[in-house]
């Protein structure tokens, strides 16, 4: 399939802020939706995490989709979508660091499609952020290409948290998303919940919330 490369469909759509503005806040968190959601959606967890000091950006996909196939077809069927979106997550990164708050105080999030975009983008862009919380999600790819990803975490923490059932992720490009990482040197923490179907639970949050935690208030 041949796209073209200058196709942005993500680019100037709404990114929605809540919480701290980013010159004031101590640490700031990129808030990635799932398909057919929406920027506002998935900032409900904010609420839910609830920790007053950090920043929260949200973009909105276009059409609400950040890729139309499922993350484990060919990269090349899900362009020129997954590619602006992954423009997207840089750009974000760039506008808060522009503001004042480094790399390793920024936390990437995101549900379903939005943490698959989370994981390939840290994987594919390594270096010491403050956290990635992949809720039901894994990099990106029917195969896991290990060549797309090079370089060093240097110990960022990343949580992938997915239900051992899962009707939009296998349990087993969790499992392999974790040796991405670890082979990245991040610190990953992996959870597999018997049952719990392609949602969030309160165990997830915690998580989320003590990598913010650790970012908020370290040094």
């Amino acid at each position: 399939m041949i796209f073209d490369e200058n196709s942005q469909p993500h680019q100037g759509q709404p990114v929605i802020e809540k919480g701290k503005a980013i010159k004031e806040a101590k640490a700031a968190v990129i808030l990635i939706h799932g398909r057919g959601a929406t920027a506002e959606s998935i900032l409900t967890l904010a609420g839910e995490v609830n920790l007053p000091d950090a920043a929260w950006l949200a973009p909105q996909a276009s059409k609400y989709t950040w890729y139309p196939y499922s993350f484990l077809a060919p990269i090349e069927h899900n362009e020129p979508g997954l590619s602006s979106g992954l423009k997207v997550v840089g750009e974000l990164i760039e506008k808060i660091e522009d503001a004042g708050i480094p790399k390793e105080r920024i936390v990437l999030a995101g549900f379903s499609q939005g943490a698959c975009l989370s994981l390939e983008f840290a994987a594919r862009n390594p270096a010491r952020y403050g956290g990635v919380v992949a809720l039901s999600g894994g990099v990106i790819g029917p195969q896991v290409e290990n060549d797309r990803y090079q370089g060093s975490m240097n110990g960022t923490p990343v949580f992938l948290g997915c239900s051992d059932y899962d009707h939009h992720i296998p349990e087993e490009r969790v499992h392999e998303s974790a040796v991405v990482f670890e082979r990245l040197e991040a610190e990953v923490a992996k959870k597999i919940y018997s049952g719990l179907g392609h949602t969030v639970n309160v165990d997830e949050l915690n998580h989320f919330r003590n990598i913010l935690e650790q970012v908020i208030y370290s040094g």
